[in-house]
């Protein structure tokens, strides 16, 4: 057991040093919302769906680290708002899809609600981005 333990040590040691890109790159077009609409968003949702990514201490610590770069450049690659201008053609959808992903509480996702609690959406937060998304 105590080499077991050892090992598990030397690993979580080692993988340390493996490097992880955490990256911001240049915002291209940000979303042109109403300062109501892009506080929730920002609150919400900009640190895996844009390229403004507030990189917490904990994601310089491995195995956090990849996950957390993992679901950052999924988010991006899903939604970015740093990108919004290649949305112009399909804006009402990509908003009908932002809403629905909000309504059913896949977004935020829980476990990032649990270390971000500032980011669970209040109601009134909700009906916010339920009313621009019908705003077409």
């Amino acid at each position: 057991m105590k080499k077991l333990i050892a090992l598990l040590v030397l690993v979580l040691i080692g993988i340390q040093f493996i490097p992880v890109e955490r990256t911001n790159p240049l915002v291209v077009y940000d979303i042109d919302a109403p300062a109501n609409i892009k506080t929730v968003l920002k609150k919400a949702c900009y640190d895996c769906h844009s390229n403004e990514t507030e990189w917490a201490w904990y994601t310089e610590i491995a195995p956090l680290s990849f996950l957390t770069v993992k679901d950052v450049n999924e988010g991006r690659g899903h939604l970015n708002f740093s990108e919004w201008g290649n949305y112009t053609n399909k804006l009402g959808q990509v908003k009908n899809e932002i809403w629905e992903e909000v309504r059913e509480e896949h977004m935020p996702p829980w476990m990032y609600r649990v270390v971000h609690s500032d980011a669970k959406l209040s109601q009134e937060e909700k009906d916010i981005l339920r009313n621009w998304a019908m705003d077409k």
